[in-house]
């Protein structure tokens, strides 16, 4: 009996630490992105909109980003297990981290030239 327990616990310690890894495929998530219109609040680059906050490079990791998406805060929706499944939000997840950050101000050529033509 402790043995079956023994390994039931090693099993959900390994399926609980290879869910918080994003070993998605990020060509999958940016079609996923664009299908489920995540981009329409986020940007087709993850860096953010009027309505949604940037996601390019998020610092949650993916136990955290999915349980965002499934309770969200403010106005998204929630994208349950029946329109995006635990491997879709991985795929998605990967695709985020693929992205590029943004860009500090001061590398950016025309905010710097911003105040300086005439």
């Amino acid at each position: 009996m402790k043995r079956v327990l023994y390994v039931m616990l090693i099993v959900r310690c390994l399926a609980v630490s290879s869910f918080g890894q994003a070993n998605g495929n990020a060509q999958e998530g940016k079609r996923l992105f664009m299908k489920h219109n995540c981009y329409y609040c986020h940007g087709t680059s993850g860096q953010g909109g009027r309505d949604g906050a940037r996601i390019a490079q998020t610092a949650l990791n993916l136990q955290g980003l999915t349980r965002y998406v499934r309770q969200p805060a403010g106005s998204m929706p929630a994208f349950t297990e029946k329109i995006l499944s635990d491997r879709e939000l991985t795929d998605i997840y990967a695709y985020l981290k693929s992205l590029p950050a943004a860009k500090a101000p001061k590398d950016i050529p025309l905010l710097n030239d911003i105040g300086t033509s005439k």
